[in-house]
């Protein structure tokens, strides 16, 4: 079985439908594959519809929130949601908030960037990103990508719109904690994704990890493009260490990255686990 639990569609900032990602994760020879957008579940039913036969679809997102990381400050994380009811009150309220907040943020990137000259329209660009879909930073990198700025959405990154540059924004996050909760109130189950993942930016410590575990964090994903091995190392010790599901998934975003489906996958006990338990919404078989 090859299974890949963290890719994401054009519900949020993959180029790929949700029809054409899980088209593609047939056609790569996946059994199983998590969709994961981000802040929103306004992939799924399509991804459901045109789910092909042999491959199992794991509906799922990925929350930003906010976390201690352990030094005495606080960073951002990600956190992977799988099989939760989207119709529980608690996050259809919440995913309105993220994407109404991530929509006026990137708005307010886009006016700083042509403030200073860059050929963007701040109405233009939240124009082609439909009101259902979760608006973000590579919708911007996009954008200069089409205005012949960058040549590549990792060289939008590189040079104005990562953590540590002039067009940072800080945005108002949900404490992972209460992310936690909300998902395992709806019946979901959660993972921290890439943690230890340093050049993206500041990242939790091991501690803060065990701390997340005993509120109700589920599982870690250890393998990841942008984990090292001693990344990877950590965290399979830790997972071990506090009885952690363990997740590999590619984060794979079309051709807005170099990264392919199925480049790191999951174990298949791994996935019936956290099918076991999730009572949220089941996996779907096509």
């Amino acid at each position: 079985m090859t299974i890949d639990l963290h890719t994401h569609s054009t519900a949020s900032d993959g180029t790929d439908t949700p029809a054409q990602l899980v088209a593609n994760a047939a056609a790569a020879g996946l059994t199983a594959l998590a969709i994961t957008d981000h802040d929103t579940t306004a992939g799924w039913d399509e991804a459901v519809s045109a789910l092909p036969p042999g491959l199992r679809l794991v509906r799922g997102t990925e929350l930003s929130c906010v976390s201690p990381d352990g030094r005495g400050g606080h960073c951002t994380v990600h956190l992977l949601a799988y099989l939760f009811d989207p119709e529980s009150e608690v996050v259809v309220r919440e995913y309105a908030r993220a994407r109404a907040e991530r929509r006026e943020r990137l708005a307010r990137i886009a006016d700083l960037m042509a403030t200073d000259g860059f050929p963007i329209s701040a109405a233009s660009l939240l124009e082609s990103v439909p009101e259902t879909a979760t608006a973000g930073r590579p919708h911007l990198a996009m954008a200069l990508m089409r205005a012949g700025v960058v040549s590549s959405v990792d060289e939008a990154f590189a040079r104005f719109l990562n953590d540590r540059g002039r067009y940072y924004l800080p945005s108002s996050r949900t404490p992972i904690e209460e992310s936690i909760e909300m998902i395992e109130r709806a019946g979901g189950v959660t993972v921290l994704a890439h943690a230890f993942a340093v050049h993206r930016g500041p990242t939790v410590t091991g501690e803060v990890v065990k701390e997340l575990a005993g509120v109700g964090l589920s599982g870690v994903e250890v393998d990841h493009p942008d984990h090292d091995d001693d990344a990877r190392k950590r965290l399979r010790v830790l997972a071990d260490e506090l009885g952690l599901i363990t997740t590999g998934s590619s984060d794979y975003h079309g051709t807005n990255k170099v990264i392919r489906l199925g480049q790191e996958t999951t174990r298949p006990e791994m996935l019936a686990e956290i099918a076991r338990r999730a009572t949220g919404v089941p996996v779907v078989s096509g």
